[in-house]
């Protein structure tokens, strides 16, 4: 069974905003290696952190939406934890996708 998750992935970039795009479809092939379906891929723009816990100050967000199975999570977190232009990731599982219901209007009261 799979499940829909979001992987935000913080990307270190220092020296090498020009091949970012190149870096963005590498992950992504990653995940499809792996057997993750993409259902978007959503980059944030670079941006500053709050406060610096390591050796950088900023860092490119990519935000992918996918379905997976579950054991598939834990392969992602290890393979980019090794990924030395992965600065830092977090996966949360979302909702299923439900299909757009459309909404009857409010029946108005009938005037007397």
């Amino acid at each position: 069974m799979t499940n829909r998750y979001e992987a935000l992935l913080v990307l270190n970039t220092q020296g090498k905003d020009d091949t970012l795009k190149e870096v963005v479809d590498r992950l992504e092939s990653e995940f499809e290696k792996e057997g993750a379906k993409i259902e978007q891929v959503q980059k944030m723009d670079k941006r500053q952190f709050s406060y610096a816990a390591g050796e950088l100050d900023a860092g490119y967000y990519v935000n992918f939406v996918f379905n997976a199975d579950p054991q598939l999570i834990a392969k992602l977190r290890a393979k980019f934890k090794l990924d030395p232009e992965v600065y830092r990731q977090h996966f949360q599982r979302l909702k299923p996708k439900s299909e757009k219901v459309e909404k009857t209007p409010k029946k108005v009261a009938a005037e007397q």
